[in-house]
């Protein structure tokens, strides 16, 4: 094998290591939503548990970013590659905590009797399909796919004021426990907010990859 064909499996692995680590982190929020839903705690428990695998899963890309930057010293589109893999998976890290945040919220519901406030699990749902859509993007290489996810942050947005001002209202007169039930909900709903903000990030990670221009649109 040549040294550049070596070297095009490495940035290939290296793609390939930075979807998985996707897939890992969209699942955990899905199954986190799921868990939401049904009261689920054996499953909240293995999406906390599961944390320190996507946290393995960085530090491992981590290193192969660093390593490809030390050795084979890319540059142009190689070196955008490399550092979008490197910027991605903070994101993707992210995700991940507050997949197992959410995960760590629901044993509180269950234990309150709680109803789940009508249009959360919808505002979840809607930020995991911004994450999936993003490393979706990622695959392909296609830019109209980041924009879209970044359009669809507002939305998000919008799904959290929503929630927000309905918790507010539910609040009111209700008993403690119940009230706690509500800033815990409300707590779920900032986290898949947050979701949706670490999404636009990636998509304007791809958008760096494809085209060397980044903007920043959140800090989280």
């Amino acid at each position: 094998m040549s040294i550049r064909s070596e070297y095009d499996e490495q940035l290939n692995n290296l793609d390939q290591s930075v979807v998985h680590m996707g897939e890992m982190v969209t699942g955990a929020v899905s199954r986190a939503i799921d868990a939401l839903q049904t009261g689920n705690l054996d499953q909240a428990k293995e999406i906390i548990q599961g944390d320190e695998a996507i946290d393995q899963e960085e530090r491992s890309i981590e290193h192969a970013c660093l390593t490809l930057l030390l050795r084979q010293q890319p540059v142009a589109r190689d070196l955008r590659r490399v550092s979008t893999a490197l910027k991605m998976v903070t994101d993707l890290e992210r995700i991940g905590d507050h997949a197992a945040d959410i995960a760590e919220i629901i044993p509180h519901l269950v234990a309150a009797n709680a109803t789940l406030e009508e249009g959360l699990t919808e505002m979840c749902r809607k930020a995991l399909e911004m994450a999936r859509l993003s490393i979706q993007a990622f695959v392909q290489g296609d830019l109209e796919q980041a924009d879209q996810v970044i359009e669809m942050d507002d939305l998000v947005d919008q799904a959290f004021n929503q929630v927000k001002r309905s918790l507010a209202k539910d609040m009111t007169g209700e008993a403690e426990v119940l009230q706690d039930a509500a800033i815990d909900q409300l707590m779920i709903a900032k986290y898949a907010e947050r979701i949706g903000d670490h999404a636009v990030n990636l998509a304007q990670w791809v958008k760096f990859c494809e085209t060397g221009i980044y903007r920043e649109e959140r800090i989280v």
